[in-house]
């Protein structure tokens, strides 16, 4: 593991941590965009081992850890960031794993450019529909995101695109969604309608909550290494 580095993309600085073997032993490079007010930390239990026999990339997209904090903010741009960090770093096609808002990122991405994602792993994400909007309030202790950023995603979260919705059908990369259970406060309904619209798509549930990765990351891991082989 590296400690984070950074690269200029798409007029940010975006930080992460890279994980595993370089060059063609690392296979297909596999990407972590991680949920609203995460980070590349969060990762830090499966990264390692994800990276046994590939080359992992953990992101801190805009506004949140060590990467930029610009002040403009949305889901789409976050998408082209991490188009633009594949282009940087010169990786083709790549393998990308999105938890909650990361998801959204990832399955814009897999929409917008096909040619990129080989294979999609949606970590409880929700189908991109209008919903009763969560209080939204922010925490007393530091935080390690930048606030501005959270008031300027949650809308576009709570009232997505309309063209979301209809883009899914444009992704052609494998497909695996993955479910938290009933302790998830997203409802497991709509994260099975989204593996229902994704063509191809296969669903699987992990009763652990929003944060499956962190919460049962050896349930996780062994669903993901098994969906990628």
């Amino acid at each position: 593991m590296t400690d984070h580095a950074t690269v200029q993309a798409n007029g940010v600085r975006i930080a992460y941590r890279s994980y595993g073997p370089d060059g063609p032993d690392g296979g297909v490079p596999l990407v972590l965009l991680h949920g609203l007010g995460e980070g590349m930390a969060g990762w830090a239990d499966v990264a390692p081992v994800l990276a046994a026999h590939r080359h992992v990339y953990a992101l801190d997209l805009r506004g949140h850890g060590a990467s930029d904090r610009p002040g403009d903010y949305g889901l789409e741009l976050m998408r082209d960031d991490v188009l633009a960090f594949l282009d940087a770093l010169s990786l083709g096609t790549v393998d990308v794993i999105g938890h909650s808002m990361g998801g959204i990122v990832a399955y814009l991405l897999a929409a917008e450019r096909p040619d990129r994602v080989r294979t999609l792993i949606l970590e409880d994400v929700p189908l991109p529909v209008p919903r009763v909007p969560p209080p939204l309030v922010r925490p007393e202790e530091p935080l390690t995101f930048d606030w501005a950023m959270v008031t300027a995603i949650r809308p576009e979260i709570d009232r997505p695109d309309p063209a979301w919705l209809e883009r899914l059908d444009r992704i052609t990369a494998r497909t695996l969604v993955i479910g938290g259970g009933p302790d998830s406060h997203i409802p497991q309904d709509r994260v099975a309608e989204m593996a229902r619209r994704v063509p191809g798509a296969a669903h699987v549930t992990i009763p652990a909550g929003h944060l499956v990765h962190e919460n049962a990351p050896g349930a996780f891991v062994r669903e993901v290494l098994a969906f990628l082989a």
